[in-house]
């Protein structure tokens, strides 16, 4: 799809357009129409022309949504949230919710229930972030999400980072954005501007599938490195989209070459009507522990459970190092060979 086919093409929005645009049977207009009730509907025109399965089942809704299953807010962010639009969970970084508004909407994402239902944090609350944050020191690291944060405007994301900027304890400032592969034309020059602080600025691209980066992507990818953006990635193992190891190797192959670091893979969160998305967790060990002994560290993220409740983040993995029972260690290699190892004796 050329870049005026793009812009010209509209997003989907809306089961009557699922159908026109033949994402959906007309059959299964009913069941759409409910599921646009509760959940939020949007293919943006890039996933639109890169259409694949892969694609569809992230973005066009399937009637086993409507079964029961998951719970609201599934990674507690209102367990931990200290005003509107900020959480602050972790000692040393909080999360601002800039915008609840996204290019696409996923449909496995925790904060499906929100998302959509307001445009940009309102002015008072957003000062009122921006006060905590000044009055916080301990506070190190902003992490802007919602939402997409890129979906503001160049003039306003300017706006809010030169405010961030301000606080004088702030030394990071990190993007969750899925824009750069669903919405790539709109990484401008004036966008890339505002990008522009004092502050270390790391933008994480949310991908799960290789057919997600397609050329426009990949050339907003270079714009963002060429600004001197550094890129992570991070992606959910979802049954049916990316549940092997040949898949993922791909995706994460395919990252490293455009310069995306994988930084996470996470388990798929308990978002209600998502189940169907969700692996065991077994699994997803499997598939690491096919991915260690095929790829190098740069290209392999770490595979993460956000706890149910509000409790964290931590990362899952295959036991590689067991004690030996005589004072040493067992250690696994990536093809499963056991080895001992000793620590320095009198240690």
């Amino acid at each position: 799809m050329s870049r005026s086919d793009r812009i010209l093409r509209p997003a989907v929005t809306s089961a009557d357009d699922l159908i026109s645009q033949g994402l959906a049977p007309e059959a299964s207009r009913d069941v759409l129409a409910r599921l646009e009730d509760e959940f939020r509907i949007r293919i943006s025109p890039e996933m639109l022309g890169a259409m694949s399965p892969a694609i569809a089942a992230q973005f066009v809704p399937d009637a086993r949504e409507a079964e029961t299953g998951g719970i609201a807010d599934p990674i507690g962010d209102d367990a931990h949230r200290v005003g509107r639009g900020l959480t602050h969970r972790y000692p040393d970084r909080v999360i601002l919710h800039a915008t609840q508004t996204c290019e696409v909407y996923c449909r496995f994402c925790f904060r499906r229930e929100k998302v959509g239902e307001e445009g940009t944090l309102p002015e008072a609350d957003l000062q009122a972030a921006l006060d905590y944050l000044h009055a916080t020191p301990a506070v190190r690291e902003v992490i802007l999400t919602g939402g997409d944060p890129l979906v503001l405007s160049p003039r306003r994301l300017g706006d809010l980072m030169a405010r961030l900027s301000a606080v004088p304890h702030l030394e990071v400032i990190r993007i969750h954005s899925r824009v750069p592969v669903v919405a790539p034309d709109r990484i401008t020059p004036a966008l890339l501007a505002a990008l522009e602080v004092p502050q270390a600025v790391w933008l994480v691209v949310h991908t799960n599938h290789a057919d997600e980066l397609t050329p426009a992507a990949c050339a907003a990818l270079r714009r963002l490195v060429a600004a001197g953006v550094p890129l992570l990635s991070q992606s959910v193992l979802l049954r049916g989209v990316n549940d092997d190891a040949d898949t993922l190797e791909a995706l994460f192959r395919a990252l490293i070459r455009n310069r995306v670091k994988p930084y996470y893979l996470h388990h798929c969160d308990l978002a209600r009507g998502a189940g169907h998305f969700r692996t065991t967790i077994a699994q997803g060990l499997a598939i690491m522990a096919t991915l260690r002994g095929r790829l190098s560290g740069t290209a392999l993220p770490a595979y993460v459970l956000d706890i149910p409740g509000g409790f964290g983040k931590v990362p899952l993995g295959p036991g590689y190092l067991e004690a030996d029972g005589a004072g040493g260690w067992l250690v696994t290699d990536p093809q499963g060979g056991r080895h001992p190892y000793a620590d320095p004796e009198g240690e």
